[in-house]
């Protein structure tokens, strides 16, 4: 797998509608911090959302920040190779699912390529994603505005906190 010496900062999303969601995403933060090349993995709190663009049960959603030396498409065959394992399927744009694994960002890299556009293209338009990556990182800055002020446009997305 291809590394980088020193850690770089990324940021997860974590979503799952099927199954005991908040179990799953449970286990993929402890098996994300047990993943070589993974230093440190910090979660967000757990929301509950809606599905966007998308029917089927509420999603429980999160956040991970990780210190990873993997480079961003060896960390996203590792975020993939986790969906494959908690069953991930995709029979079609949007469906339910077990977990699904998002890289948002990755240090202040930019890429783009038929894989993996970093960051994050809609990143900014998902209160699922805006409010415990804003938990994690108050004064981030996404797509050039502070991402506190990108929140501030879609407060009328549904999102509640499970504690």
């Amino acid at each position: 797998m291809s590394q980088h010496t020193a850690p770089v900062r990324a940021y997860i999303g974590l979503g799952a509608n099927l199954g005991d969601s908040a179990a799953t995403l449970r286990r993929v933060l402890a098996e994300l911090a047990a993943t070589d090349g993974i230093d440190a993995v910090q979660a967000s709190p757990f929301y509950r959302s809606a599905p966007v663009d998308a029917t089927g049960p509420d999603f429980v959603n999160a956040v991970a920040a990780l210190d990873t030396r993997l480079a961003p498409l060896a960390l996203l065959d590792a975020l993939q190779a986790l969906e494959q394992r908690h069953g991930r399927e995709r029979p079609y744009k949007n469906a339910p699912r077990t977990l699904d694994l998002d890289l948002l960002i990755y240090g202040d890299t930019t890429f783009q390529d038929d894989r993996l556009t970093l960051p994050h293209p809609r990143l900014h338009q998902r209160a699922f994603v805006l409010m415990p990556l804003l938990d994690l990182a108050p004064g981030l800055v996404v797509h050039g505005r502070a991402a506190s002020d990108w929140m501030a446009d879609i407060r009328d997305q549904a999102i509640s906190r499970i504690d």
